[in-house]
């Protein structure tokens, strides 16, 4: 049996070494990168079992790392790795697509437990469908975005947690939260200037 592979994304050395380190001693190949958005890259042109991200990342959030690999490979795992102070953000992850998360600082068992649970999940459990089913609710989303400053704020601040009166799938609200304007465009039509408006200020706020 080959070895299964992973690939770590962190803008912390010492954690990107720590885990390294670990499931080199589980008999995992182990890529790692201090990048988002090269993480990104490696996950989707390589053949990895588990990708672990950190949350908080100076060139591109976690979230977008998620969104984007389950993109493109829907049934590869991603965990996230999180701090103290971003904890509520790791659960909102696991509801928009992540299989787990762990919380730095972690020791060697709770990592191991956290890929181990990830990946038989992965074998065992149909990926979400990566397109958009609830077209109507998408743009009424964003048409209320738009009108109600109330909502703006509750979705920059709270995130997916602002979307759980809705009917919308982990990816639409993954969308919608990270301000994919390209993908829904893709999806359901060219967009309205309206109806761009929460994705466009999404896309400039220093917040995430």
């Amino acid at each position: 049996m080959e070895n299964r592979k992973a690939l770590v994304i962190d803008d912390e050395q010492v954690v990107l070494d720590s885990v390294r380190k670990i499931l080199d001693a589980e008999n995992y190949e182990v890529d790692v990168t201090l990048k988002g958005k090269k993480g990104i890259n490696l996950a989707i042109n390589n053949s990895y079992d588990i990708v672990l991200t950190d949350i908080r990342m100076p060139d591109i959030g976690g979230l977008i790392v998620l969104r984007d690999i389950k993109r493109s490979k829907p049934s590869l795992p991603v965990v996230i790795i999180t701090g103290y102070g971003s904890v509520s953000s790791a659960v909102q992850a696991m509801k928009l697509g992540a299989a787990d998360y762990i919380q730095k600082p972690f020791d060697p068992d709770q990592l191991i437990q956290s890929v181990s649970k990830a990946i038989d999940l992965s074998i065992s459990q149909k990926p979400e469908e990566q397109k958009i089913i609830h077209k109507q609710e998408v743009i009424k989303v964003l048409e209320l975005a738009a009108d109600d400053s109330h909502l703006r704020n509750e979705l920059l601040y709270y995130g997916s947690d602002a979307l759980d009166e809705f009917d919308l799938t982990g990816p639409e609200k993954l969308a919608i939260i990270t301000g994919d304007i390209q993908w829904i465009d893709q999806q359901i039509g060219p967009l309205t200037a309206k109806q761009k408006q929460w994705l466009e200020a999404r896309l400039s706020a220093e917040i995430w």
